[in-house]
């Protein structure tokens, strides 16, 4: 079964639904079943860090810039959608102000503007519209594996070929580290080929930090390669969750996880596997952005 690409509201969109796999918790899985069960199963609350907090600011000013008419859509305009956007996410996120005091808000909205202005260097907004911002999009393969993310842009072209954005507030990833970034991007073109019939014409990630962008323009044989292994990855979540058996996987990554005081590997015990149905993952688990 598939469904549409859909664009919901913000109370449907973050609604509680069944487990199903998203780019990050597909990475996460891979990098450590534990780290997965805690994060996903468990739902472990994670101290929010400044980065990502940065990081749902940027994304909330883009989102609202795009909601201004086309001609309206410049620095100046962006730089005044970030208060209202520090604004709201300081009252939706528990643990914000404590995180970012009132003595370090200059600094830090210095560096939202910093990463907002970057952006314009990569593209000229008044050009065109999206199609949608903020889309979540889901589908189930032929073999039941259930997949959703939310992308932060979609573009059509006038001859109808879809361009899929994902901004990121990071840095752009070295040779050695792009796997994670292609993973995401074949993730979304995968999602748009099985809802829509055809695979998008282009993915790209605009790496604010540094002005560099890195694009995929998917082929759809081998999209179909990545599809079986995201369902080879799905069953060994459906059969790790019926046996309890998430094990750590140590790595040099170890060292950025929140949930060391938890893992065996570094003298901490894991909470009772929970018996009975898992509850479903919130939408938002998947944000904010981190990289």
């Amino acid at each position: 079964m598939s469904v549409d690409v859909i664009s919901t509201p913000e109370t449907e969109r973050f609604a509680p639904r069944g487990p199903a796999l998203s780019p990050s918790r597909a990475i996460d899985f891979k990098q450590c079943p534990l780290k997965y069960r805690l994060r996903v199963i468990d739902q472990i609350p994670e101290p929010p860090s400044r980065a990502a907090v940065r990081g749902t600011v940027v994304h909330a000013v883009l989102e609202a810039l795009f909601g201004l008419p086309a001609a309206e859509r410049d620095v100046e305009a962006a730089t005044a959608l970030i208060d209202p956007a520090w604004a709201e996410v300081r009252g939706s996120r528990p643990g914000v102000e404590e995180l970012i005091p009132a003595e370090e808000l200059d600094t830090f909205l210095a560096e939202v503007r910093k990463l907002v202005g970057v952006y314009f260097r990569l593209e000229d907004p008044t050009g065109f519209d999206p199609e949608s911002c903020e889309t979540f999009i889901e589908t189930e393969l032929p073999d039941g594996t259930p997949l959703r993310g939310i992308v932060d842009r979609i573009d059509r072209s006038p001859a109808g070929d879809v361009h899929v954005i994902d901004y990121k507030t990071g840095r752009a990833p070295g040779i050695a580290y792009e796997t994670r970034a292609l993973f995401q991007l074949k993730f979304y073109a995968l999602v748009l080929l099985r809802t829509q019939g055809r695979a998008p014409a282009e993915l790209k990630l605009m790496y604010l930090a540094d002005g560099i962008t890195l694009t995929y323009a998917p082929d759809p044989e081998e999209l179909l390669r990545f599809e079986r292994i995201l369902s080879a990855l799905w069953a060994a979540i459906v059969t790790a969750a019926e046996t309890g058996e998430f094990p750590p996987s140590p790595g040099w990554m170890c060292q950025y996880c929140d949930f060391k005081r938890l893992c065996p590997e570094f003298g901490g015990t894991p909470p009772p596997f929970p018996s009975g149905p898992v509850d479903a993952e919130p939408e938002g688990t998947d944000r904010p952005d981190e990289d």
